[in-house]
């Protein structure tokens, strides 16, 4: 793993999905756009659906959502004082996800939450943070101490390390593996790596209605989202070789391709390597929303695969059922 040779404590840049999470994660933008998706509504009215917020409070809300397209002000013809607000086609989108992250939060360990609540802002808080920290990235490799992970990720101090998780740990995002030494590992839990369906939701949002506001794919997250999702995948016990999954991005000026190389034996995914290096039986290569969409299976023929097209195929489904059932 790469990253960057500085230690910081400020918090780090999003990534891919934590934009749209974070819009989410907040309960007043939940409640505003639940209050607008049946009919617009004029500025009073809205405010009392969802509470009598402070005056201040619900402006500076819905000036932001209208800077990011997600609702819309229209003046009233006969009462030109007057604006009636009334949720845009990103908005509407922005809540079908929000239907993805709440199946995610319902399956939640602790018990289910509901989104717009306190619990479930703190889940998604967390899931960002350690997803813009890399945090995830590095778990999902292997089991690391704080410590190690302090090494690994010289951009963050360590209290801040320590801070965000923590807050994953209490979210149930990681868990306590096995002691070792005077060390004790971190690992992912399952309930993080059902995860990638709310933040492949959260990206294929961004990369259509928000794309110059949000950071685009990187490696990383590309390398994350295989990383947490493919040991998770269901195959059937004919399903054998090695399958390359590659996706195409620009982390620099010019393309390049991150993913990972699976290996199955009758069914049972053996290994999961970020490297592309190696042969392959069978591979699948695409653009990021390629993916994305291929994924919520809005589209099923514009990936690239070659090879064993069976096992391509076999392995696509797999991912597929994994990212949709939390």
């Amino acid at each position: 793993m790469e990253y960057a040779a500085t230690r910081s404590s400020q918090k780090p840049a999003l990534r891919a999905g934590g934009f749209a999470l974070m819009l989410l994660a907040a309960p007043l933008n939940v409640e505003i756009l639940r209050a607008l998706e049946q009919r617009p509504k004029p500025l009073q009215e809205l405010r009392r659906d969802v509470g009598i917020p402070p005056q201040s409070t619900m402006r500076l809300y819905l000036r932001t959502l209208s800077e990011i397209g997600v609702i819309e002000g229209r003046t009233r013809s006969e009462f030109p004082t007057s604006v009636d607000y009334e949720i845009a086609w990103a908005g509407r989108a922005l809540l079908r996800v929000g239907d993805t992250v709440q199946a995610w939060l319902q399956a939640s360990p602790s018990g289910p939450k509901e989104l717009g609540s306190t619990g479930a802002k703190s889940a998604l808080k967390a899931l960002v943070e350690g997803w813009a920290s890399k945090i995830v990235r590095a778990l999902a490799t292997q089991p690391l101490s704080l410590t190690e992970l302090n090494n690994l990720i010289p951009r963050i101090s360590y209290p801040s390390l320590e801070r965000r998780l923590a807050a994953m740990r209490q979210c149930d995002l990681v868990e306590a593996h096995h002691k070792k030494g005077r060390l004790m590992p971190y690992r992912v839990t399952d309930w993080l790596r059902y995860a990638t369906a709310p933040v492949m939701a959260a990206t294929t949002w961004e990369r259509i209605y928000a794309a110059k506001k949000t950071p685009r794919i990187g490696r990383l997250d590309v390398e994350a989202a295989f990383l947490l999702a493919v040991p998770l995948m269901d195959l059937s016990e004919d399903a054998s070789g090695k399958c390359r999954l590659a996706v195409e991005v620009r982390d620099s000026a010019s393309p390049v391709f991150a993913g990972a190389l699976v290996a199955i034996e009758e069914g049972v995914v053996t290994s999961c390597i970020t490297s592309l290096d190696g042969e392959a039986e069978a591979w699948v290569s695409g653009k990021p929303l390629t993916w994305l969409l291929q994924m919520e299976g809005k589209i099923s023929d514009e990936l690239e695969l070659g090879g064993d097209q069976s096992l391509a195929r076999a392995v696509l489904a797999g991912l597929r059922r994994t990212v949709s059932e939390p």
